[in-house]
């Protein structure tokens, strides 16, 4: 199995809704040809940007396969297909691998709040049903739990195609010390736009970001320069692109996202699923002020 590079920017997508709250496929064919057009690196169709807690298991699979078509090949297509059900995550990774993902993205086990030891059983599980790269997902504000080091290690010595990961736990020390565990057997992806700079000057390699849906571009330059290992200019985008990357998180994503896309005309609706709600008139003030600022 021929590895494609699952590095640089990666676009953590929204799935558009209609005013009758089913998916808009055309905005959703629409967004992902502006990422590509862009230079985007890779895309994640269902993850938590993607609603995939308020998704059908019909939609969540139809999201996933419409995102492969459009896409063609020209980027790694990063299907999100974790659970807090070990069967399920199974049965959604085995999906994904036949729709012809390039890769998984898997959460780590949220509400149950299992030991290390039922973490690792869990992406054991999730890793012998593809041959597919595994991007393991620790996000501990939203599981509860951290993906433990050791767990990592665990993985990585079993199984080949495990060697991503995406690290939202916003601590750059934990970044250093997976790293400092297995260096470049493991590759780190920042999963906060914020924090994309001070990671990669650590050793990430690149972000699942949010912010790239509205400004690919921007996000990619920023990415790039750190690739590159330019501080001088890297620095300069992120003093740039930051009250942007903390103004999006100014409600729960994608809230902010969303109303941000369809005021840029890049889907039409801004409507989420409840129990999440629109953008709050004050919180809309506060991200218009912050995106009149930015401009280009």
């Amino acid at each position: 199995m021929k590895l494609r590079p699952l590095t640089g920017t990666i676009t953590a997508l929204v799935t558009p809704f209609k005013p009758d709250q089913s998916v808009a496929y055309d905005d959703l064919t629409k967004l992902v040809e502006f990422q590509i057009k862009s230079g985007i690196n890779g895309l994640v169709p269902v993850g938590t940007t993607g609603e995939s807690p308020t998704l059908s298991h019909e939609e969540h699979m139809e999201v996933i396969r419409a995102v492969i078509a459009t896409t063609r090949g020209r980027v790694p297509v990063i299907a999100g297909t974790g659970s807090n059900s070990t069967k399920e995550a199974i049965e959604l990774t085995a999906l994904a691998t036949e729709a012809g993902a390039d890769a998984v993205l898997v959460v780590a086990p949220y509400y149950n709040k299992p030991s290390q030891e039922g973490v690792y059983r869990y992406f054991a599980a999730v890793a012998e049903a593809t041959d597919k790269p595994v991007i393991l997902y620790s996000i501990p504000g939203r599981c509860g739990i951290e993906i433990g080091v050791p767990v990592i290690e665990r993985l990585r010595a079993k199984y080949p195609h495990v060697r991503f990961i995406k690290e939202a736990g916003g601590s750059v020390d934990r970044v250093d010390q997976i790293k400092h565990a297995l260096g470049k057997d493991m590759t780190v992806l920042s999963g906060d736009d914020s924090l994309t700079l001070p990671f990669m000057a650590v050793g990430a390699e690149g972000v699942i970001s949010v912010a790239s849906n509205l400004y690919p571009k921007q996000v990619v330059q920023l990415v790039n320069a750190c690739l590159e290992q330019d501080l001088a200019k890297a620095t300069k985008l992120h003093r740039k692109l930051y009250p942007v990357f903390k103004t999006l998180f100014i409600e729960p994503n994608p809230v902010p996202v969303k109303f941000a896309l369809a005021r840029a005309g890049i889907i039409r609706s801004d409507l989420v699923r409840t129990p999440l709600t629109e953008l709050t008139k004050a919180s809309e003030q506060t991200l218009v002020s912050v995106l009149n600022a930015f401009g280009k």
